[in-house]
């Protein structure tokens, strides 16, 4: 999960994102996964398992546009199954460059033993929904995601909550950083100047909390902000040990610029969704944030 922390709170102002709701719904998921799954359960390397049943055998390039990871995760991945003898790795006959992989008897027991977790983790991170809202909430997520899903993706990712979430994430986060960069922006740049206008002159760590990120994390955005001459930080005059951080005249042609690319963003992704639909999932996902 990087910089970004599991915090429940969602500052109003951000939670008309559909961009930021994504991430901070990612950001729970991958939370979750920290706590449910037990050691040596790894929730890429049973979605390689499950792209591999009935015995076929697949090119690593071929598992990580499936399963949805970069090139150099799965390559770790494909490592650690080799290792643990989950599968078998050999070079890839039509490209000797690359490798191929099939799934052990080991790996099929494996992928049986690992599903208990795996249905655990859907179950925790939707535990706040009724049946019904989680089966609404899923069919508007794999209407969403089906644009870039695999066609050959497994059954059970296709049915997790978290890994629909997790993939439209990863999209949107994609087409918005491109969508900034005429402004030099990224989009946790946006999102704190979102949350800097709504709360007003706020500490760094209020804005971290605001946000649901690291302070660490934030003392970088706000550098990096501040060397854009977006922000400042001041001293409090009540006590010169803390500062405050306070936009900058002009900040607001930003902000306008950068609402107009995330409302585009946000249409071109949940566009195949009716209008009441696309209301409908973005209060789902409030509420999948905050737990309630």
């Amino acid at each position: 999960m990087g910089d970004v922390v599991d915090s429940r709170a969602l500052l109003p102002a951000l939670a008309a994102l559909p961009g930021h709701l994504f991430w901070r719904a990612q950001a729970r998921v991958a939370a979750a996964l920290a706590d449910v799954l037990p050691a040596g359960v790894d929730i890429h390397e049973y979605a390689a398992l499950l792209a591999l049943a009935g015995g076929v055998t697949r090119s690593q390039k071929s598992l990580a546009e499936t399963i949805g990871v970069s090139r150099t995760t799965m390559v770790k991945v494909a490592a650690h199954l080799s290792a643990q003898g989950l599968v078998e790795r050999v070079r890839n006959p039509d490209d000797r460059r690359s490798y191929a992989l099939t799934r052990t008897p080991d790996g099929a027991a494996a992928a049986r033993a690992w599903k208990r977790h795996a249905d655990e983790l859907e179950r925790s991170i939707t535990a706040s929904f009724t049946t019904p809202e989680r089966a609404e909430m899923h069919r508007m997520l794999a209407r969403v995601a089906e644009v870039d899903l695999a066609p050959d993706v497994p059954v059970p990712l296709q049915e997790s909550t978290g890994f629909l979430i997790t993939r439209i994430h990863a999209r949107m986060h994609r087409e918005f950083v491109a969508a900034l960069a005429p402004l030099d922006l990224m989009p946790a740049h946006f999102g704190a100047l979102i949350a800097l206008q709504s709360l007003g002159p706020v500490s760094q760590v209020q804005l971290s909390r605001s946000l649901g990120v690291s302070g660490a994390h934030v003392v970088q955005v706000v550098d990096d902000l501040e060397a854009r001459g977006l922000l400042e930080r001041r001293r409090r005059s009540s006590d010169r040990r803390s500062q405050v951080l306070h936009l900058h005249d002009g900040v607001g042609d930003v902000l306008a610029q950068g609402s107009e690319l995330a409302q585009k963003v946000a249409e071109q992704r949940l566009g195949v969704l009716p209008l009441r639909q696309q209301r409908r999932l973005l209060a789902l996902l409030r509420r999948f944030v905050t737990a309630q």
